[in-house]
């Protein structure tokens, strides 16, 4: 690190050159050309040469005097590009941006918005990761994660901000319903057919209101009904393929199985038995909010993750 006098020195100096005289260098600094004299007398003494020649009618760098000024100038003009290029990102997202995001969620939410984003601010560069386990930020040098579900607690060093919680509803193809037939209540489910998402160490159930569901505006105590004989995938994509294919009655996000019901490949079956499903977390490193690139994105994803 470069002492902050020695810059001092440096630019007084060159303002000297540039001014020819010390008094009018002081005049522009807003010193005394007592001091202006004493620090180009110090950085002369700091460099072991003379830079000027002094006489009574003039002021002239010496040969050192000139290759040390035009030094100076490149490295002070190397400076102020510096403060420009900072000043211009405070303002600016720009540079490499790590984020992370829930593989089908963030492909199918996230990505069109960030790749938008992206090409909004051409000097930003995102990296863009994928996957459904729980990342640690820091370790691996993320700057900015969506997550679905996780931990409750608040970690060390993260701050989060809730984007929203899914809706779960149950789907069937209706060729599947021509087939069997739909439920009528949620007992029935067991002797269907299941399409269930899990990961390797987790158990398929159904999420299910516990007893009859409350009027509407009204919160259902929710529970867990395990899932016996189903088809088990660890891809929410796989999920929604199998029950489009008819393979059986699915428990869904909304945000996944939305298109899928619209346009008539899906329908909904208990039409009335909806649950809430894994709460959608916008975390980003404490540390990293106030750098350009994460504080821009972060109020932007903010403002636009949906969840249906």
């Amino acid at each position: 690190m470069i002492p902050s006098e020695r810059l001092k020195g440096i630019e007084v100096f060159v303002c000297v050159a540039d001014a020819g005289s010390f008094t009018a260098a002081a005049d522009r600094l807003s010193l005394s050309a007592s001091a202006v004299g004493k620090s180009v007398a110090r950085l002369e003494d700091r460099v072991g040469a003379r830079l000027f020649e002094r006489s009574t009618r003039r002021l002239a760098l010496t040969d050192a005097g000139a290759a040390f000024h035009r030094t100076c100038v490149r490295v002070l003009d190397e400076l102020q590009e510096a403060e420009a290029a900072l000043a211009a990102q405070r303002q600016e997202p720009a540079g490499c941006l790590r984020v992370d995001l829930p593989a089908t969620f963030g492909k199918r939410k996230v990505l069109p918005l960030l790749l938008q984003f992206a090409r909004r601010h051409p000097r930003l560069q995102p990296r863009v990761t994928f996957t459904d386990r729980f990342v640690d930020l820091a370790e691996e040098g993320i700057d900015l994660a969506v997550r679905i579900g996780g931990p409750d607690r608040r970690m060390p060093g993260l701050s989060h901000r809730q984007l929203g919680v899914e809706r779960l509803v149950f789907c069937a193809a209706p060729d599947y319903l021509d087939r069997r037939g739909a439920p009528k209540d949620v007992d029935e489910l067991s002797r269907h057919d299941a399409v269930a998402y899990a990961r390797a160490d987790g158990a398929a159930a159904w999420r299910v209101p516990l007893g009859e569901m409350p009027p509407a505006g009204l919160a259902a105590a929710m529970g867990s009904m395990p899932i016996e004989g189903a088809i088990t995938l660890g891809d929410a994509e796989a999920q929604l393929d199998a029950v489009i294919a008819g393979c059986g009655i699915a428990q869904l996000a909304t945000w996944l199985a939305g298109d899928a019901l619209r346009d008539g490949r899906l329908v909904q079956v208990l039409p009335g038995w909806e649950a809430p499903g894994l709460p959608l977390r916008l975390v980003w490193q404490t540390s990293r909010q106030l750098l350009p690139k994460v504080d821009a994105t972060l109020e932007m994803l903010g403002e636009g993750v949906r969840v249906e």
